[in-house]
């Protein structure tokens, strides 16, 4: 079976234990296009049943080394759905999120970045103050981008977490201007994530 053929159905239906594993592994061939897509299927799963994946987290954050931006924002978004299941494994992938979040080429890899990032961040007070300084600076460099909406609702998110109180007032300071003078969904959702910090 080649594995387009695996990975086409394994979005459509759940993977055996053994083609879990051997996709898992493709996440370290020697093949782009297999790690794609590999990635992609593990991806539907973890979007489907991220229970299954928990064992596999060091693979995934083994993945965001790869050069190729799909298989690092796919394994991006498992990491996102595995944080509330094994936040403590999740964090060994911060250097490869913050990577990410300041790729130059890939606004979908970027965005994966700070999806995972606002999650690990919420939480626990310590996370969010590793997490901020990142979160921070994204809201500064992209402002304005493309994904900057999509990336201000993980941001809305991550407001709702258990943030330190001198990671809650940096927030707050930091979209006040916008959440004031900002027009549409950019002046709500700044609104939104003040309001969440009170």
């Amino acid at each position: 079976m080649s594995e387009n053929t695996e990975s086409k159905a394994g979005s459509v239906e759940p993977l055996t234990a053994e083609r879990l594993e051997t996709l898992v592994t493709h996440l370290e061939g020697p093949s782009r296009r297999d790690r794609q897509s590999a990635a992609s299927a593990l991806a539907e799963c973890a979007r489907q049943d991220p229970e299954r994946l928990v064992p596999s987290v060091s693979a995934f954050v083994d993945a965001l080394n790869r050069p190729e931006a799909q298989t690092r924002w796919e394994c991006l978004d498992v990491l996102t759905l595995l944080v509330p299941l094994d936040s403590r494994s999740c964090d060994k992938a911060l250097p490869g999120a913050e990577t990410a979040l300041f790729d130059e080429d890939s606004g979908p890899v970027r965005l994966a970045a700070m999806r995972f990032l606002c999650k690990l961040g919420a939480t626990t007070e310590s996370r969010s103050d590793r997490a901020w300084p990142l979160i921070d600076e994204a809201i500064q460099c992209y402002h304005g981008d493309y994904e900057y909406q999509n990336m201000l609702s993980a941001v809305v998110e991550f407001s709702e977490g258990k943030l330190s109180s001198e990671v809650a007032a940096a927030l707050a300071a930091r979209v006040a201007f916008d959440a004031e003078n900002g027009k549409g969904a950019l002046k709500r959702k700044s609104q939104q994530i003040i309001d969440n910090l009170k």
